[in-house]
C-alpha cells in the first residue's frame, strides 16, 4: 500500500542513530517536515507529542535492537498520540559509486533501478543532459554536484570528477554519477568505472536508455525498418571524421547516427558526399528530444547544411542519416492527418 501524506511543517519524530539515520533525517527535512530524531526508542516514546510520524530506523548503524516490551511501549505511545509508525532501513557506512544513465533527460524514461539509486544517494554529481529538472525530488537526501560539460567548456574535468567519486565514496558515502543517456555509449563511464576499481572503492553500472534510439524515436524515426535498414551505426560528431571513416559509413548503408554532431555538420557531409552517398539520402536534425521545445529539422545530404543554418540548430542535437528518415516522415505525417481528422470528428 502507498501513501501520499503532505508533511509540510509536521512533526516527524526520527528514532535511529545519526549517521544510520542521515538520509531518512533529510530526506523528510526536504519534504517540509520538522524533524526530531533520537538515538534509541526509550529516549523517543517521552517526546512522540505532536508528532504525525514517527520512523524506526532498522538494521545496520540503527539504533541498537529494542526489546519487544519497549516495541510494545512505542507502538502503544504511537496509538495514544495518534502517530503513524513506520520502519525504513539504516543508511550503510560502507561507501561505493553507481554509474546511473539518466537516458535523454524526460523524468519517465529513468529506469526503476536508476530511480532506487537516486533516492538512496548521499551525493549526486550530474550532467547537464540527464533529468535535472526534477533532481532534487529524486534525489531528497543527496547533495547535488553540477559537473556537467557545455561544448568547448568543462566546468569539472574528467580527473576531477573522477577524484569526486572516489573522495565521496570512501568517506563512506553513496555517490551516484548520473549521466544523460546510457554511461558507456560516449559517457567516459568506463573510464569512472576504472577510476572506482583502481582505488578499490565498489562499482554498479546501471544503464540507462541512448539517446541514439531514443531521440530519433521522439521524432518518430525508426532506426531500423523492415526493408529499408537492418542495421545502424552509432557514431560521435564530437570531432571531424576522417575519409577512411566516412568511405566505410558510406559503404556500410543503413542508418547513421551521430551524437553531439551539429557543430562538425559540415565536414560530415562534405565527407560523406566525397565518399560516395548519394546527394538525395535523407537528413534529419533531432534538437533536444523528449523536452518541451523538440524540434526536428530534415532536409537531404545536399540540403541539410543550409536548413540547419537556416533553422539555426543547435545542441544537444541527435543526426540522423538514412531512408528511416523518410519513413519517420511519413509516419508523422500521416499520424499529423489522423489527429486533424479526430479533431474535426469531435467538433
Amino acid at each position: 500500500m502507498h501513501l501520499d501524506i503532505d508533511l509540510t511543517g509536521r512533526r516527524v519524530v526520527v528514532v535511529g542513530v545519526a549517521r544510520g539515520a542521515r538520509r531518512i533525517v533529510a530526506r523528510y527535512r526536504a519534504a517540509g517536515a520538522d524533524v526530531d530524531r533520537f538515538d534509541t526508542v526509550a529516549s523517543a516514546v517521552d517526546g512522540l507529542d505532536g508528532a504525525t510520524l514517527v520512523v524506526l530506523v532498522e538494521g545496520a548503524r540503527a539504533a541498537p535492537p529494542c526489546a519487544s516490551a519497549q516495541d510494545d511501549v512505542l507502538r502503544q505511545r504511537c496509538r495514544d498520540t495518534g502517530a503513524l509508525l513506520t520502519r525504513e532501513t539504516a543508511a550503510s557506512d560502507t561507501g561505493h559509486v553507481s554509474l546511473v544513465g539518466g537516458g535523454p533527460g524526460a523524468r519517465g524514461l529513468l529506469t526503476l533501478d536508476a530511480a532506487a539509486a537516486l533516492r538512496d544517494a548521499d551525493v549526486v554529481l550530474y550532467d547537464r543532459l540527464g533529468p535535472t529538472e526534477a533532481l532534487a525530488e529524486l534525489a531528497p537526501s543527496a547533495e547535488l554536484v553540477d559537473v556537467g560539460k557545455l561544448p568547448g567548456h568543462h566546468r569539472v574535468p574528467q580527473a576531477g570528477i573522477n577524484a569526486l567519486l572516489v573522495q565521496h565514496a570512501l568517506a563512506g558515502r553513496h555517490v551516484v554519477r548520473l549521466k544523460g543517456g546510457d554511461p558507456f555509449v560516449f559517457g567516459r563511464g568506463s573510464e569512472e568505472l576504472a577510476a572506482c576499481l583502481d582505488a578499490r572503492v565498489p562499482c554498479t553500472v546501471l544503464p540507462g536508455i541512448s539517446s541514439s534510439i531514443a531521440v530519433p524515436a521522439a521524432a518518430g524515426i525508426p532506426v531500423t525498418h523492415r526493408g529499408i535498414s537492418h542495421l545502424f551505426t552509432v557514431v560521435s560528431g564530437h570531432a571531424p571524421l576522417t575519409d577512411e571513416e566516412h568511405l566505410h559509413l558510406a559503404g556500410l548503408g543503413g542508418t547513421i547516427v551521430v551524437l553531439m554532431g551539429v557543430s562538425t555538420l559540415p565536414q560530415l557531409v562534405a565527407g560523406l558526399g566525397r565518399a560516395g552517398m548519394r546527394p538525395d539520402m535523407p537528413v534529419a536534425v533531432v534538437e533536444r528530444g523528449y523536452s518541451a521545445s523538440q524540434r526536428t529539422t530534415s532536409g537531404m545530404l545536399s540540403t541539410i547544411v543550409t536548413a540547419a543554418g537556416a533553422a539555426r540548430c543547435q545542441s544537444p542535437a541527435v543526426l540522423v542519416i538514412g531512408e528511416v528518415v523518410r519513413v519517420g516522415l511519413q509516419l508523422q505525417g500521416s499520424a499529423a492527418h489522423l489527429a486533424r481528422l479526430t479533431e474535426s470528428l469531435a467538433s
